[in-house]
């Protein structure tokens, strides 16, 4: 069933379902966008904080949604690995589709590639760190790398979001910001962006339900319709968004979104499914490959933003001709032809 049951699970109603679902998360993600950009301004933000926290929380709320929901279920490895090929997705994916639907190339800045980009990847180390613990002081006596996250283990990279929030509020205190516009109604625009986090948190179930019909339709593998299908069908809201942004001409906003949505997404996402559900079992043999994989995806994206501070269109068909090798490595890995992600 999708749409939490409500609606029969069938081809033509899954697709009806993707395509409805689609419209209303680009009008979410619109109220989501304009929304955060007039309290921003109204509260002196600088872009690229506009994009890495208050824009990149909002839209990684079906992610979360995710891992909580598959943490309680008892699924954690499903939820951490619709995060991580989620991510990969964000890093891939949603840059190259910015700079496509601009003119010029996409600008980014120093603060952007020198502090976003390097800290998502000492995000990445640290949640590396946590499983690798959950591995040696918590093993479950079941495969010889499973380990279990405890909330204390979980704390870790929640404890390194709070230095990461510590830092952007720091850039707040720096920041000279112009006078704030007289003309914006701080209720109305709360408002809306809460409705836009409700309508795209609530339609983006209804599209992962519809997906997820579809795979079992057409046969798509569990392992392969969760870090490709799945994790592009949460990763929807970011696309938007980012989007939107890029053709605002507003670059490091859009590529800000990115980095943070991804930020949360590992520091926060995950941990928090852990604290919901007491404690989660974690596969080390699957999740090191393919955080392996989302390293060497953020290296290129911060090798690319680095060259002239723009992601010009050749570097955008750069970034997504490496997705496609991601995800023809998957299907090799789905077909039997590799095996380099034991236990999948």
């Amino acid at each position: 069933m999708v749409v939490s049951g409500l609606l029969p699970n069938t081809p033509v109603v899954n697709v009806a379902v993707v395509a409805v679902a689609t419209g209303l998360i680009w009008m979410g993600s619109g109220w989501l966008e304009s929304s955060a950009d007039r309290l921003s301004r109204q509260y002196g933000l600088p872009a690229v904080i506009q994009g890495s926290v208050v824009v990149a929380v909002g839209s990684s709320s079906p992610e979360l949604a995710s891992v909580v929901v598959a943490a309680l279920a008892g699924a954690f490895d499903l939820g951490v690995g619709g995060v991580v090929g989620s991510a990969i997705f964000n890093v891939l994916v949603i840059p190259a589709a910015a700079s496509v639907v601009t003119d010029g190339p996409l600008d980014a800045s120093r603060t952007l590639v020198y502090k976003e980009a390097q800290f998502y990847m000492i995000a990445v180390s640290a949640l590396v760190v946590t499983f690798a613990l959950a591995v040696i002081y918590y093993p479950t006596g079941g495969a010889e790398l499973e380990g279990q996250i405890t909330r204390g283990l979980a704390l870790l990279p929640l404890l390194l979001y709070g230095l990461y929030l510590f830092i952007q509020w720091q850039d707040v205190s720096d920041h000279e910001a112009a006078a704030a516009p007289g003309d914006v109604s701080v209720l109305r625009e709360w408002g809306k962006l809460a409705a836009g986090l409700v309508v795209i948190l609530v339609t983006v179930e209804g599209l992962v339900g519809a997906v997820e019909g579809l795979s079992h339709t057409f046969d798509v593998p569990p392992f392969l319709a969760g870090v490709t299908i799945i994790a592009g069908a949460t990763s929807l809201p970011d696309v938007l968004v980012s989007a939107r942004a890029a053709r605002a001409g507003k670059g490091v906003t859009s590529l800000g979104n990115v980095l943070g949505s991804n930020t949360f997404d590992l520091l926060v996402a995950i941990p928090l499914g852990v604290l919901i559900a007491g404690s989660a079992p974690v596969n080390f043999a699957v999740a090191v490959p393919m955080m392996g994989v989302l390293t060497l995806a953020t290296i290129l994206l911060f090798a690319v933003l680095r060259t002239d501070l723009t992601l010009t269109t050749v570097e955008a068909y750069a970034l997504w001709g490496a997705y496609l090798l991601f995800v023809g490595w998957i299907v090799a890995e789905t077909a039997g032809v590799t095996d380099l992600v034991r236990g999948a």
